[in-house]
């Protein structure tokens, strides 16, 4: 009797395996002569928000160009001469890259 069971137990699991490897066979559907074929759009992904604290963070600015630089720099001295304010090249250069930097 113990062999009987044991028996049909692995002609079971014997079963549910090739039942998981061969793929399952879709049951033929007739169609009518009135029906159309028509292909069904897949239906669109609803949106992903993101989290509120990720929009509110800041990205790092992009660095301006030396051109750019260059010009600021340029109309950051012409500024320091028309209003007699003590300072160099350098500072102007590093105002003007704070200037474009911070937006």
């Amino acid at each position: 009797m113990a062999a009987k069971k044991t028996a049909k137990k692995t002609t079971d699991t014997v079963a549910k395996k090739a039942a998981k490897k061969a793929p399952a066979k879709k049951a033929a559907v007739k169609k009518t002569a009135g029906e159309a074929t028509t292909k069904k759009t897949p239906a669109k992904k609803a949106a992903v928000k993101k989290p509120a604290a990720a929009s509110k963070l800041k990205k790092a600015p992009a660095h301006p160009s030396p051109d750019v630089l260059a010009r600021a720099a340029y109309l950051n001295y012409r500024r320091r001469v028309e209003q007699s304010l003590p300072g160099d090249a350098h500072g102007d250069w590093l105002e003007a890259v704070a200037q474009l930097t911070q937006g």
